[in-house]
C-alpha cells in the first residue's frame, strides 16, 4: 500500500467531539505535527472527516 504523510494545519479546538476523536485516531496531537499512514480505505475515511483540519502528501 501507498505511504501519505497527514499533517494538522489546524486546531481542534472548539470542534464536534468525533472530529476530536477521529485527530486522535489518526495520532494527531498538536499542530504541525506530521504522522504517516498507509492509504487504507479506513484511514482515507477518516481523513476526508477532518480533510478541513489536515493537510495530505501522498509519497
Amino acid at each position: 500500500m501507498a505511504k501519505i504523510r497527514i499533517t494538522q494545519v489546524k486546531s481542534g479546538i472548539d470542534r464536534p467531539q468525533r472530529q476530536k476523536e477521529t485527530l486522535k485516531a489518526l495520532g494527531l496531537k498538536k499542530m504541525h505535527r506530521v504522522v504517516e499512514h498507509e492509504a487504507t480505505p479506513q484511514v482515507l475515511g477518516m481523513i476526508r472527516k477532518v480533510a478541513h483540519l489536515v493537510q495530505v502528501d501522498h509519497k
